[in-house]
């Protein structure tokens, strides 16, 4: 009984989620009947779409237009047109993309994961340490699913290539961040909720971290290196999408560089002045 009061926090939580999302959005006539679980996909469906939209069309509205020339040469901004494509194959995948936060909260209003439900239950030294695994975690899985996708050939050819389209600077935008097949897109979240069998993961803290997700993946596809360390930034992600196997990593530019994979935007830069002269 104690357990099912315990995992009764979630379901609070996760319907509280619904409510706020779906209520101030959705005529209530449209969702209050559908099942919980369909509930929460419709939230996160939503949300996920908002956040790609409004996120993309910001970041694109300040570095190509209200800094045009400062952060992205003119002559290096993506097309329109690119941008649409982009924007097409992120919204085809998003129903996919958003089963999986969906699956993970399923999982973990059942008690199937290492969830808690409040800080103040280990306290804020205990979730710090715990929230630190839980990245380095995330890193080292995506890393390596990142890899295999390029490793493998079959994967690659089905699965990521559709990303590496845009392998040139005036070919990635913001709104490249999300552009892949449904499935890749998924393998590569897939550390996220792995990680929630291996450590104690606070629920709201795993929540917010899959949908930063899209803030980030639009950050490292916007081609402007902040060469701040030791962050896997758009300068070391850019030199993925024209060398193919090139810096991997994720958050951080560590598993690559223990793995020989690194590939330093500062070095590239040096090596292209060097052939100019």
């Amino acid at each position: 009984m104690e357990g099912d009061k315990y995992l009764q926090e979630f379901l609070v939580d996760t319907s509280m989620f619904n409510s706020i999302v779906l209520g101030h959005l959705l005529p209530s006539s449209w969702w209050v009947t559908l099942p919980h679980f369909l509930q929460t996909w419709l939230r996160n469906y939503i949300a996920g779409t908002l956040l790609y939209f409004i996120s993309g069309f910001l970041w694109c509205f300040y570095i190509y237009y209200l800094k045009r020339n400062v952060y992205v040469p003119k002559d290096t901004i993506p097309s329109n047109r690119a941008m649409l494509l982009q924007i097409y194959v992120a919204m085809k995948a998003m129903p996919c993309y958003t089963l999986l936060p969906t699956v993970s909260e399923y999982m973990i209003e059942n008690g199937w994961t290492k969830c808690f439900s409040s800080i103040s239950e280990i306290g804020w030294f205990a979730y710090i340490i715990y929230f630190l695994i839980y990245l380095v975690i995330v890193e080292f899985g995506i890393y390596w699913m990142h890899r295999e996708l390029h490793d493998i050939k079959p994967l690659y050819k089905y699965l990521h290539a559709t990303h590496h389209i845009y392998n040139k600077q005036n070919t990635l935008s913001p709104f490249a961040g999300l552009a892949f097949h449904p499935i890749d897109g998924i393998l590569q979240a897939l550390p996220h909720v792995i990680a929630l069998f291996l450590v104690p993961t606070h629920f709201r803290s795993h929540v917010a971290l899959l949908f930063i997700e899209a803030i980030w993946t639009a950050n490292i596809h916007d081609c402007i290196h902040a060469n701040l360390w030791p962050v896997m930034g758009a300068g070391y992600h850019t030199i993925h999408h024209t060398t193919y196997k090139h810096n991997y990593g994720h958050y951080t530019i560590w598993m690559d560089w223990m793995l020989g994979t690194l590939r330093d935007p500062e070095d590239d830069s040096c090596q292209r002045a060097q052939k100019v002269r």
